[in-house]
This record gives structure tokens, sequence and C-alpha cells, in this order.
């Protein structure tokens, strides 16, 4: 009978035992391995690789394994996309796992990146399903994060030179007065008729203002170019070109003199002018024009030119009438300059009466004077003279933006939109304002609208690092010394570069010290990492907060050195 007991208790327990062993265990984190080994935000996602392999005996025949891999971050937690395996005593479609063998398996996800993730961990969470009975095995911690490196984009797009309303004043200012002299059929002589043209007088007009007003007009030359039809023969025609120019100049000469006007007259001939035939020639409706041009592109030499066009006699007698006839002559050009205010005649005219300046001598003054106070005056007053044009009011949003008042900004950008809605350098600012609040679409479609500014290319490149295309951004921004060049160096990889444009940065601030701190550490520069941090904290006491949370420096948290400079 107590043999019975036993014997009976011994099955009981041995059916216990496998009821029990019948669940599947704990996973471990040596079964996992997670690239990269630290998470870091790429764009506005935190891409993660997981690589896993199931140990022989692990995993139970007849359970579902659902694999939830979850960012944890204070406040929350975000979870990827599940992955589920299978026993091979299941019937389903999920990956099937052999309790003898094991398995192993990859996958990849991404999680859309919040700020609080900086202080995250990813661990995945294990939920089995055994026929009615589910059950949770313990989460496994597999991967610290975020590394967000990327994210200082906020800071560069805010130190960046984000897009002027430029003047177009041009203190010298290139001018030139033409007119000319038609001669009759292999005639030399200027006739009465053609010296006293209105062209001409406005000509001479010219040449006696410019003697007048010699502080604000100064001659460069006179050009003289003399002309012969294509009809003739060569030798006859360079005569009659030749004696077209010498009495041409002379003339000039004459003129200038009579004005009291000091200048070079320089002069020169052109035999048979062929390029102003041709030119006559495609702008005429003849009706066999195109044979005429085949023709002067078939013959180099100008008699047989010559030759083949009168042999088109059907047209030649229109050509005589209509072209030649306005070849036989001489043009006059009067090249000279104007010139405008000095710096010191604009202060002085605005200081006096700014209503006298044009709008682009206003905006210029602008630039005469580093004085933030006075350049909003300026601003001002090209806003109250001009208030239809939109570059004072982004230009005072410019003056905004740059002290760290994005609301202001925004309100002068604005006002800017409504005087010109198509103003590049207004759609581009809009953009860095959207890409402050990490709005990167509607960043991306404000500067597409404004790609045509000057400051397009680094607007760009923080577009480009903020999209986590650092090849892009660092192509585009190769060159320029800016905190923007700086990171998007770094996040390339380019270290040597990096560290060149950040020695060439002329005004570094607080994120340029940070960011040579961030490239100490990934090149393991130690005295980088000391010298960036002390200057960044200096200018940004809120820098030490920042770098004690920024896994980019874990290795020196135990550095006492470290620990001094972020107290």
């Amino acid at each position: 009978m107590f043999k019975k007991l036993s014997l009976l208790f011994a099955c009981a327990a041995i059916a216990v035992l496998s009821s029990c062993s019948s669940k599947m265990g704990a996973m471990k984190p040596e079964y996992f391995t997670v690239t990269p080994a630290v998470l870091e935000v790429v764009g506005s996602e935190v891409p993660v690789t997981i690589d896993g392999k199931f140990p022989a005996k692990v995993f139970n025949k007849k359970s579902v394994l659902t694999v939830i891999p979850v960012l944890k971050y204070e406040g929350g937690e975000a979870l990827a996309e599940p992955v589920v395996f299978q026993g091979e005593k299941v019937r389903g479609n999920d990956r099937v796992i052999s309790y003898d063998n094991g398995g192993s398996f990859k996958t990849k996800m991404t999680f859309d990146y919040v700020p609080a993730m900086e202080d995250a961990e990813l661990y995945l969470r294990f939920v089995v399903n055994k026929g009615s009975k589910t059950y949770n095995l313990p989460d496994v911690k597999v991967a610290d994060g975020c590394i967000a490196t990327s994210q200082l984009y906020r800071q560069t797009a805010a130190s960046a030179n984000i897009a002027i309303g430029e003047d177009a004043f041009q203190r010298v200012i290139k001018q030139a007065k033409e007119a000319n002299i038609m001669f009759l059929i292999q005639q030399t002589n200027l006739r009465a008729s053609q010296i006293t043209t209105e062209e001409m007088e406005e000509l001479k007009a010219a040449m006696a203002d410019i003697a007048k007003d010699f502080e604000n007009k100064v001659i460069d030359e006179v050009e003289v170019s003399a002309y012969a039809s294509p009809d003739g023969g060569v030798a006859l025609n360079d005569n009659i070109a030749t004696g077209r120019e010498l009495n041409t100049a002379k003339f000039v000469k004459q003129e200038m003199k009579k004005a009291k006007l000091d200048g070079y007259v320089d002069s020169k001939y052109t035999a048979e002018d062929w390029e102003g035939f041709q030119e006559l020639i495609s702008k005429s409706e003849l009706p066999d024009k195109e044979l005429i041009l085949r023709v002067l592109s078939m013959y180099d030499d100008p008699e047989e030119r010559e030759a083949q066009i009168k042999n088109i006699s059907s047209i030649y007698s229109e050509i005589a009438d209509e072209v030649l006839p306005k070849l036989r002559r001489a043009r006059i050009t009067l090249n000279y300059q104007l010139i405008g205010r000095s710096d010191e005649q604009i202060q002085e005219q605005y200081a006096a009466d700014p209503k006298v300046l044009s709008l682009e001598e206003i905006l210029y003054s602008s630039i005469l004077t580093e004085d933030a106070e006075e350049q909003r005056e300026i601003f001002n007053t090209a806003i109250k003279l001009h208030p239809t044009d939109y570059r004072a009011y982004n230009n005072l949003g410019v003056m905004a933006y740059n002290a760290g008042d994005y609301n202001t900004a925004a309100s002068y950008f604005q006002k800017a939109l409504a005087a010109n809605s198509s103003a590049p350098e207004v759609q581009l600012n809009l953009g860095y304002l959207e890409l402050l609040q990490g709005n990167v679409s509607d960043a991306e479609a404000l500067m597409a609208l404004g790609a045509e500014a000057k400051a397009g290319d680094e607007a760009l490149g923080n577009l480009y690092i903020a999209q986590g295309e650092y090849g892009r951004a660092a192509a585009l921004l190769d060159g320029k010394a800016t905190n923007s060049a700086a990171l998007a160096q770094l996040l390339n990889k380019d270290y040597s570069t990096a560290r060149q444009t950040i020695d060439e940065i002329a005004e570094p601030d607080a994120t340029t010290h940070y960011i040579k701190a961030l490239l100490g550490a990934r090149t393991s520069n130690i005295a980088y990492v000391y010298d960036g941090l002390k200057a960044a904290i200096k200018l940004d006491p809120s820098m030490a907060k920042k770098a004690a949370g920024d896994l980019e420096f874990t290795k020196y948290l135990q550095d006492a050195t470290f620990q001094s400079i972020l107290k």
C-alpha cells in the first residue's frame, strides 16, 4: 500500500514538473545584438537593427512568441512593429523556430524621435501564447539611446546667416550713348543731314553735360566703328571704310572740343560688314533668306560670297535696296560713368533729409553703421518712405531672428511677404523659422521657394541635416566656415574637415564650442573635449546640463576634470 502511494505521488510530481517546464523561459540580453549599440537620431527618426538568436532547447514547440521592441523614456514609451515566431507544433504562418536547433532572425525598425528620447533605453517585450493561455516574459534591455547630435541643427539654424534683402546701390554706373552716321554708296563724306539728326544732337548734349557735371560724370572713351557694305570688292571697301573711320573720328574730336570734353577716341573700321549683313538678313522678311544664309555658311571667301548672292537674281535687288544701305555707316558710342554719392555724403544726406536719397541709398546706409538701433531706424525710415518694398521689413525680421526674438521676426517676415509674395529671401527665412520648430516638411516647402536667395545653400544644408542627409549637407556647405558646415561634417564623419571648419569660424559661439567638444569625444581628443565644453558653458551655462546627458560623452562621465567642468 505504501509503495503504491509513493508511486502515485512520484507520478504527480513528474506531471507538475512537466507542466511547469512547458512554459517558455525568460529571454536573455545576450540573445540579441542591436545596431547601433547606442541608438542615434537620424533626421527625425531613430533607426534600429536587431539581430536575434534563439539557442537550442529554448523555444517551446507549442508556443507563439511576439517580440515587441519598446523604446522607454521619461514620460512615455514608443512601440515598434512586433515580430512573431512560432514553435514547430503550432499551426500558423509565422516564422518557425526549432526547439532542438534554435533559430536566428534580423529585423529593422524606426521610432519617431521626440526630445525626451535623448535619455532612453531600448527593451524587448515578450508575449507568449500557448493554446488559450497568454503570459508575458520579463522585458529585456538591449540598448541605450539616444545620441541626438543631429538635433543640433536647430542651434546651427539659429546662428545661420539668413537671407538679407540686399540693396541695389551702385556708386559707379556705366552708361553709353550711341548715334549713327549713314553714308551714301561708296561715299566717305559726312553729310549735314547726318550730323544734325535727333540722336546726334542728343549725343552732343550728353558730351556737354558730362563736361559740365565732371564731379558726377566721368568719360571713359568714345568709340568709333566704321563699316562698308559687302559689295563692290574688298580693296574698294577697305578704302571706303578707312575714309569713313577717319572722317567720323575727326568729327567726334571736333564736337568734344566744342563741348570742352577731354577724352580718348578709339576708332576702328570693318571693310566688309558680313556679320551685320547676316544679322539683317536673319531678321528680314525676304522670301529666300534661308538660301542666302546657307551661302554665307558655305563660303568664307568674300568675293565668292558676293558672286553667289548676286546669282540669286530674284531677290538681289531687294537686298541692294533694303539691306546694304543700312550697312554703310559709322557708329559713335560715348562711354561714361555716373558717379554716385560717397559713403560720407550718403550719411550726411540721411542725417539732413533722407527723403532726398533713393531707396537703394537708404538701404545701403544700413551697412555703414554697426549700431543695431541705428540700423533699425534706417529700415523703419525706408518703410515709411517706401512702404511697398519688402526688403526693409525682411531685414528688420533678420535682426529680430538674430536676437532670438522669433515671434517678432515672424511678424516682420509676414509683412515682407505681403509686400512681395514671391521674394525668395522672405520664403527662405520663413523656412528657417519652421526648421527651428522642427517642422521639417514645412521648412522644406518654404526653402524650395527661397532657393534662389544668396543664403540658399546654408539653408538647404541645415535642412539636409534635419532630414538625415549628412553627405548632401556636407557637400553643399563645403568651404563655408559656419556652425552648419561643422555639424554636417561631424555627422558625416569627416572629422579632419570639421576641425578645420571649426578653427576658421570667425566668431565662434556656444554651439561652435559644443561641436568642438563633440568632435573631441568622437576622435578621443580629450583636450578638445575640455576646451570645447569650457568655452561653450562660459557662453551658455545651459550647455553643462546638455553635456551631462549627452551619450557622446559617456566615456568621460567618471572623469574628474569632465565633472568639474560641468559643475
